[in-house]
């Protein structure tokens, strides 16, 4: 399996007093950062988002995910259950845009992060995404034939909370808990969101002004096949990957699965339809549009302070 390692889509600066490590894990890269007297909490900390990927994963040949694919059944554990429990609850908030089973096209046409190509408008028309063809107890879970699981639009955000919640159960005040662009800053942090249009650049940067917060970004310009045309955002009801976007950024007290899924869901969505779920979330938002106008929520102040905005976009009013 040719390993997919993922840009990060936020960056943070630590304290001078906090260790901070890094391993590949769920395909890309997560670091966890913590003060020097809680660093050996790290190593545990990794632990779990190997566990959790051992639960998701629809790659590792040994994970749950993969074998429900593979033989349209598998027992559950604690962690496949409770997030396909979850992502039950996303489908229905989110109208149906976040469904996984789009795997059916993410990992079946277009294979993204093996044996990547492009799928043709025939195949996306008859592709099987339709989440009634899963179904599972606390035990077990089938598909349906032709029902593929991708829990990749939340994952991420899902290992990031287990993390947290070892943290926090020991104690832990400041830390900070990053899988590829799903964070969760257990103190307040300073982050700079990636710009997509220049290496190594800063699209723009903040500082956070709540303890606890999830911060995650959901974009179209790490993970395609030949173009961003072809991304890995793949709307389910039309069953084609999503231009309207370039990332979306939110930025709450919500749980990071949430945010993660939320994320994921308003990127394949139309675009008023987009605005108008958002404005009912408990969020802050950064929004960069197809046209590279960056729309900022009336709220962000709320979570954020010193938010300075790259001269590559222009800022538009909400």
């Amino acid at each position: 399996m040719k390993l997919l390692i993922l840009l990060l889509s936020l960056f943070w600066l630590l304290d001078a007093e906090m260790v901070s490590r890094t391993q590949v894990i769920m395909s890309t890269f997560v670091t966890i950062s913590a003060d020097e007297k809680d660093s050996n909490l790290i190593t545990n900390g990794f632990d779990i988002m190997k566990d959790v990927e051992m639960s998701l994963s629809s790659y590792d040949t040994k994970a749950k995910m993969f074998l429900l694919n593979k033989n349209l059944h598998v027992e559950l554990d604690d962690y496949a259950f409770e997030a396909l429990n979850l992502s039950k609850k996303y489908y229905k908030n989110t109208d149906g845009y976040f469904d996984i089973t789009v795997g059916s096209i993410t990992k079946e046409l277009y294979r993204f992060g093996l044996d990547e190509r492009v799928a043709t408008q025939k195949e996306l028309k008859d592709a099987k995404v339709d989440i009634n063809g899963l179904r599972f107890n606390e035990k077990e879970a089938f598909v349906d034939k032709g029902i593929k699981i991708d829990l990749g639009g939340m994952g991420k955000g899902f290992g990031v909370d287990k993390v947290a919640e070892h943290f926090r159960a020991n104690g832990v005040k400041n830390a900070i808990i990053s899988a590829s662009g799903d964070i969760r800053c257990l103190s307040t942090c300073k982050m700079d969101v990636q710009d997509p249009f220049v290496e190594d650049g800063s699209l723009l940067s903040f500082e956070t002004i709540k303890d606890d917060l999830g911060i995650t970004t959901s974009g179209n310009y790490n993970r395609y096949v030949e173009s961003t045309k072809n991304n890995h955002l793949i709307n389910p009801k039309a069953k084609k990957p999503q231009t309207s976007f370039i990332s979306v950024t939110l930025i709450g007290e919500l749980s990071s699965s949430d945010l993660d899924a939320y994320a994921t869901a308003v990127s394949v969505m139309p675009v008023k339809k987009a605005y108008e779920f958002l404005e009912n979330l408990e969020v802050g938002y950064i929004i960069l549009e197809s046209d590279k106008k960056l729309i900022i929520s009336k709220n962000i102040a709320k979570y954020t302070k010193n938010l300075l905005v790259s001269d590559t976009v222009k800022k538009q009013p909400r």
